[in-house]
C-alpha cells in the first residue's frame, strides 16, 4: 500500500515536472530559442532537477513525519521542515550539477542562479508535501480522537448502568432483613416478588432502553415490595399505561428509591408518589418532606446518574423541579426510530 502511494507521488511529480520544465526553459533560456538541441538538454536537466528535488523532499517529509508530530509539536516540525528542505535541496541540486558535468563533460560555470531557481521550485514542492503531511496527520488525529471519545462514552455509560444494580439489591436486602423478623408470611411474598423484580434487573442489565410497557410491569412489582415494607405510610398513583415509548431501564425505580430514602415516611407524614406523563416526559412526583439526616449517601448522586444516562439516550434533558411542598423529575420519553 505504501509502495503504491509512493508510485503515485512520483507519477504526479513527473506529470508536473515535464510540462513545467518545458515552459520554464522557454521563458528562462533565451539563448535556447531556435536551438532545439540546447533546448532539449536544458529541459532534460530541468526534469532531472525537479525529480531529484521531489524525491529528496518527499523522503525528508516522510522521515520528519515519523520523528516530529504536526499535531503535538507544529512549530518544531515546521522549523525542521524548512531547514531540512533548504539544506537537502541545495545538496541535491549541487550533486546533480556535478554529476551532469562529469557525465557530459559540460561546464556550468557559476551556477548560483540554478541553485536559486531550484530553491524556488523546492518551495512549491515542500509546500505540497508539508501540507499533505499536516492534513494526513490531522485527519488521523481526528479519527483517533473520535474513536477514543466513543470508547470513553461507552465505558462511561456501562459504568453508570452498573451503579444501579448493586444499589437496588442492597436496599432490597436491607428491607428483607427487617421484614423477616416482623412478618414471615410477608417475607415469603417479598422474596417471590423480589425474585421477579431482580430477574427483570438481570434481563435489562445489557440494554440501553426498554419498552415502557415492560418497565411499568416491573414498577408494579417494585411498588408492591415497597408497600409491603411501608404499608399505608407509602402510596403510589401510577398512570403510565398504553404508551408506545422507550425508557432507560430502572431509572424510574431509582427515582422512587431516592424519594423513599430522602423523605420522611411515617403514619403522621405519609409519602405520596405519583407517576404520570406530561407532554413528552414521564413525571415522577412526590410530596417533599426531607429527613433531618440524609445518611451517608449524597441526595444528588442518583439524579446525577440518571441525567448522565439520558445524555446518551436523548437530545432532551432530564428536568428537575422543586417547590416548598413538591419535588418532581421529568424523564424524556424515547420514541422508537
Amino acid at each position: 500500500m505504501k509502495h503504491s502511494s509512493k508510485l503515485k507521488e512520483y507519477a504526479w511529480g513527473t506529470l508536473v515536472a515535464i510540462p513545467g520544465s518545458i515552459i520554464g526553459i522557454y521563458f528562462m533560456c533565451e539563448s535556447c530559442w531556435g536551438d532545439w538541441v540546447k533546448y532539449g538538454w536544458n529541459v532534460l536537466f530541468s526534469v532531472m532537477a525537479w525529480m531529484s528535488l521531489w524525491t529528496v523532499n518527499g523522503e525528508l517529509n516522510d522521515f520528519l513525519d515519523k520523528k516530529i508530530s504536526w499535531i503535538h509539536a507544529p512549530t518544531k516540525r515546521l522549523f525542521a521542515g524548512v531547514v531540512g528542505t533548504v539544506v537537502f535541496s541545495v545538496l541535491a541540486i549541487v550533486l546533480l550539477i556535478e554529476a551532469w558535468q562529469w557525465a557530459w563533460n559540460a561546464q556550468f560555470g557559476d551556477y548560483t542562479d540554478i541553485v536559486i531557481n531550484a530553491l524556488l521550485i523546492t518551495f512549491f514542492i515542500s509546500l505540497f508535501f508539508h501540507g499533505r503531511g499536516f492534513l494526513i496527520e490531522w485527519k488521523r488525529s481526528a479519527v483517533e480522537a473520535e474513536r477514543y471519545q466513543k470508547e470513553s462514552m461507552t465505558a462511561t455509560y456501562e459504568s453508570l448502568k452498573s451503579q444501579v444494580n448493586p444499589h437496588f439489591l442492597f436496599n432490597s436486602l436491607n428491607a428483607l432483613t427487617n421484614l423477616v423478623y416482623e412478618d414471615q408470611e410477608k417475607a415469603v411474598k417479598f422474596i417471590k416478588q423480589l425474585s421477579e423484580v431482580y430477574r427483570y434487573v438481570l434481563d435489562t442489565r445489557d440494554k440501553e432502553v426498554v419498552p415502557l410497557e415492560e418497565e411499568v410491569k416491573f414498577l408494579q412489582s417494585y411498588s408492591y415490595l415497597q408497600q409491603i415494607r411501608f404499608g399505608d405510610k407509602l402510596t403510589f398513583d401510577m398512570d403510565l399505561n398504553g404508551l408506545q415509548s422507550m425508557v432507560a431501564p430502572l431509572a424510574i425505580q431509582m427515582l422512587i428509591e431516592n424519594a423513599v430514602k430522602h423523605n420522611e415516611v411515617s403514619e403522621e407524614n405519609p409519602l405520596h408518589i405519583k407517576l404520570y406523563t406530561d407532554a413528552d416526559f414521564i413525571v415522577v412526583e412526590n410530596n417533599l418532606q426531607k429527613k433531618s439526616s440524609m445518611g451517608e449517601s449524597s441526595p444528588g448522586l442518583g439524579l446525577e446518574n440518571i441525567q448522565k444516562r439520558y445524555e446518551f439516550l436523548s437530545d432532551k434533558k432530564v428536568a428537575i423541579q422543586q417547590t416548598a411542598d413538591i419535588f418532581l423529575v421529568k424523564l424524556p420519553l424515547i420514541h422508537p426510530a
